[in-house]
């Protein structure tokens, strides 16, 4: 069963909390919702935020699966709940990991607005085209109508200068197209980073163990 509970939902960290880059409107608090299709079934990622803190709620097959990060010091908490085994795992997520994480990612560069418009979301997009390291070409769409306090210190897509609302992204070498669904400003309450009473702790590499190895 833990085959299902794939830990590129570290990578997936990454991808997820460094999204937002400076932009119009403020909001502190609130939460995103991405429709993330990858190998043929698209799933609904939502991610609450609150100040530094992030905390992306997944369904993965038998395991409910929560990702915490704390974007100002990229440390972050992986809970895993698996109710049909009776298991409950956390995993620390240290700002070494993290970066050794960033540091597989591609860097993109050279952004370029085209001037092409559509409406996602409710929000204003723009079309731009940009590169990364190995000279590939590639576009997405981005809106200036926002900014996320919480995510404004990274930077999957930094320099752009604008929040992406329709990208793709290869996460643990499986390709990845992300469309904002929504996003809403309603309170989400403090996001905690302790680890709840029950969990069991492990580390990254004795869940890959659980699952077979598999990334």
């Amino acid at each position: 069963m833990f085959k299902s509970i794939k830990t590129s939902v570290v990578a997936l960290i990454l991808v997820s909390t460094a999204i937002i880059a400076h932009a119009q409107k403020k909001i502190a608090e609130g939460t995103l919702v991405f429709a993330v299709t990858a190998n043929g079934a698209t799933t609904d990622i939502k991610t609450k935020f609150n100040g530094s803190l992030t905390k992306i709620e997944i369904e993965n097959g038998p395991a409910m699966v929560n990702i915490i990060s704390n974007t100002a010091d990229k440390t972050g908490l992986l809970l895993i709940d698996v109710p049909v085994a009776q298991k409950q795992f956390a995993v620390k997520v240290s700002k070494a990991e993290t970066e050794a994480q960033e540091a597989l990612l591609p860097k993109y560069s050279d952004y370029k607005a085209t001037g092409e418009k559509q409406t996602i979301a409710g929000f204003s997009a723009e079309k731009y085209t940009y590169k990364d390291d190995k000279g590939g070409a590639h576009e997405l769409w981005a809106t200036k109508d926002v900014d996320i306090a919480a995510i404004t210190n990274g930077g999957f897509f930094k320099g752009l200068g604008a929040l992406p609302v329709k990208y793709s992204a290869v996460i643990n070498g499986v390709n990845s197209d992300l469309v904002l669904k929504s996003l809403s400003e309603a309170k989400v309450g403090a996001i905690n980073t302790e680890i709840p009473t029950g969990y069991e702790v492990v580390t990254m590499d004795e869940l890959k163990a659980m699952q077979g190895g598999g990334e």
